[in-house]
């Protein structure tokens, strides 16, 4: 989800000053205070200082953009890499796969999984991606209430585990998977943030819960691994191209990688789809005008048949209405880079090895970007009105070498997700609903439960 970075060869920086420090910081903890009591409202209040901020996170500093210009300039510029507090602390939990990789060995792990995510390949996973869609919508009976939280994961789990790995029955991992990683991405945004190793050893019982479901997500990669290997089957997936994977030798690639991998699909492919998902339906709860003209541009375009992949191009207010929700309740919503030398960035030195950070949603709320920021418009995305959308401003997979493989599968199995369930069932809010943001590593509604109506 970032740029190829190669070492580059940087001339000498003239002397630059450093970019301004934000306030509010708190004696030995700096700025991780803030990022940890509100982290949403603080990264977005950063932009008032300036295009590129200094934070203290302990003893370290961290440089945060703030405008989608700079933001386009540390994406699409090969000075920076992959790393900082993120991608360290998913590194060190998740292992190396394609994520968190860099370099030679990224470029080879990309080269193996992108021809399953191409859009030419993402016909073959429709069919996998309508029938969890219709299961989704006919468990449900008039009057139920819907726990959507647990209810979306699960599909994303599903979709994932079933498209790329042809996991045979799926009911009990999907399970166990989507359990492990809600715990997980719940857990890893404080590791980010506050980097005390020491303490997260403690025995603490959310210490232990999280240590707990680190170790199934990763036990269950292997049995899928070794299912796999012990059936002698090659079906075509990417399993199978990842136990056939070469490295640089020619040489099979070790069983690490191949379990840095599944992990690298499985839990991406899981959180923040299924986490979008819920936003989705969530915003859509809010404003049923727009699920009403969602359900009849559906039934315009396909009737009563099932979906397929060539209906998706003709249903433009579905897919506007995911790219606002992407917009404005992006699931990914915090990323950082680290810088390979000395350079320059905005007129700011930044130092050789310097952690940046920059906050997805605070970028596509920005007041100097969008009319009503914070107001919920798919129509903003009619060609009329994006173009006047700045470059930048707008981007949920990421731009660049590194941007989201799996983008235009995920905006397919969304799309075809809410094509089956929207026509078929009017969901509403429930005051049990907890509507306060679960700020993980992810974002996504801390409970939805939605009251599911016939249509």
């Amino acid at each position: 989800m970032t740029v190829e970075s190669v070492r580059p060869t940087t001339p000498e920086v003239p002397e630059l000053s450093v970019p301004p420090l934000a306030g509010g910081g708190v004696p030995g903890l700096g700025h991780g205070w803030n990022l940890v009591r509100d982290p949403l409202g603080f990264l977005t209040q950063l932009r008032d200082h300036g295009d590129l901020v200094r934070l203290k996170l302990g003893p370290k500093t961290v440089y945060a953009v703030t405008s989608p210009a700079l933001v386009g300039t540390l994406l699409t510029s090969p000075g920076y890499q992959i790393g900082g507090p993120l991608w360290d602390t998913l590194d060190v939990l998740l292992g190396k796969g394609v994520a968190t990789s860099n370099g030679q060995l990224h470029r080879r792990q990309r080269q193996t999984i992108q021809p399953e995510f191409r859009l030419d390949a993402i016909p073959k996973y429709t069919a996998v991606m309508v029938e969890e869609a219709q299961a989704f919508a006919e468990r449900w009976k008039p009057g139920d209430t819907v726990d959507v939280t647990t209810e979306a994961f699960r599909i994303g789990v599903r979709v994932t585990a079933r498209c790329f790995l042809q996991i045979g029955p799926i009911d009990e991992l999907a399970e166990r998977l989507s359990t492990a990683l809600a715990t997980v991405f719940g857990g890893m945004y404080r590791r980010m943030i506050l980097s005390f190793g020491p303490f997260y050893r403690l025995p603490l019982p959310a210490h232990r819960e999280f240590d707990r479901a680190l170790a199934e997500l990763h036990r269950l990669a292997d049995e899928v691994i070794a299912e796999r290997r012990a059936s002698k089957e090659k079906p075509d997936d990417l399993l199978t191209a990842l136990l056939e994977a070469k490295d640089e030798n020619g040489e099979t690639v070790n069983d690490q990688e191949v379990h840095d991998q599944v992990i690298a699909i499985l839990t991406p492919g899981s959180e923040t789809v299924g986490s979008q998902l819920m936003w989705i339906l969530q915003l859509l709860a809010e404003h049923p005008e727009h699920a009403t003209r969602l359900s009849e541009e559906v039934k315009s375009v396909i009737g009563d048949r099932p979906i397929t992949f060539g209906d998706l191009r003709n249903l433009r207010h579905t897919n506007n209405v995911i790219t606002e929700a992407l917009r404005i309740r992006p699931a990914v919503w915090i990323l950082t880079r680290q810088a390979l030398a000395e350079t320059e960035l905005g007129g700011y030195r930044i130092p050789a090895g310097a952690d940046i950070v920059y906050s997805p949603l605070a970028i596509q709320r920005d007041p100097r970007s969008y009319e009503r920021n914070l107001e919920f418009d798919p129509d903003r995305w009619l060609p009329e009105r994006s173009k006047d959308v700045p470059k930048y401003a707008m981007s949920p997979f990421s731009v660049g070498n590194r941007k989201c493989p799996a983008d235009h599968f995920s905006m397919a199995e969304l799309a075809i997700i809410l094509a089956t369930v929207v026509p078929k069932w009017r969901l509403e809010n429930l005051p049990e609903t907890d509507r306060n943001t679960r700020v993980g590593i992810t974002l996504r509604p801390r409970r939805l439960l939605l009251r599911a109506v016939p249509r």
